[in-house]
């Protein structure tokens, strides 16, 4: 087996606002669906799928009781400082909340953390570190 992810899935109090918030607000590029209870967004070697939260719930078998930090927050590594702060004031101006502003971190890098509109915690990053391809230039 080859390691990858393919595509994240975020269970969505509200599929429309939360599509808006993506698709208008982060400018992520919507596929086409005639399915009304999902949306995806093409990414750079992967997919963001949502979800009403109670379905995906449903899905997989588990409470819908969605209370509290579970542990995972996406990321986004870019190219620069500048663009970091740049990414975040972007999610910020679409209706996310800022949970920690962008500063230098210990590792040698500069981070910040917003909230979605359903509370899906985002890292958005500058490593210099970590290799970032030409398509994220």
């Amino acid at each position: 087996m080859k390691p990858r992810i393919s595509m994240i899935t975020l269970g969505v109090e509200d599929l429309q606002r939360s599509v808006d918030f993506y698709e208008n607000g982060l400018g992520l590029p919507k596929m086409p669906m005639e399915d009304a209870n999902v949306a995806f967004f093409t990414l750079n070697g992967t997919w963001l799928g949502l979800y009403p939260r109670h379905l995906l719930a449903e899905d997989a078998a588990v409470p819908d009781n969605g209370s509290g930090f579970k542990g995972v927050t996406l990321a986004h590594n870019l190219a620069s400082k500048a663009e970091v702060d740049a990414q975040i004031q972007q999610a910020v101006e679409a209706g996310a909340k800022l949970t920690k502003p962008a500063e230098d971190t210990f590792w040698g890098g500069y981070s910040g953390y917003f909230a979605d509109p359903d509370g899906h915690l985002w890292e958005i990053a500058w490593n210099p570190h970590a290799w970032v391809g030409p398509e994220d230039k």
